[in-house]
């Protein structure tokens, strides 16, 4: 076993709990996929909450399971690799 081995399981186990917390905290969207089956779209400039979405609380939130699923996925191969 690789002396870096331990050190990364113990921030992987980390990063679980945490993409669990972030993933838990988001909204649901069941509200977001009913509106294209009711003809409603957001195209032809939408409203200003979709255009500064980046910047609510939601936003940051996606974009922080986005940035801990990449990490989760990259970290999983390497433990795989060191195993």
């Amino acid at each position: 076993m690789h002396p870096l081995f331990v050190p990364l399981a113990i921030v992987y186990v980390l990063l679980c709990i945490g993409l669990i917390v972030i993933i838990l905290m988001q909204k649901k969207r069941q509200a977001r996929f009913g509106a294209g089956l009711t003809g409603m779209s957001s195209s032809g400039g939408g409203s200003f909450l979709d255009k500064n979405k980046a910047n609510t609380k939601e936003g940051q939130l996606e974009k922080y399971t986005k940035i801990g699923g990449a990490l989760f996925f990259a970290l999983s191969i390497v433990l795989g690799l060191l195993a």
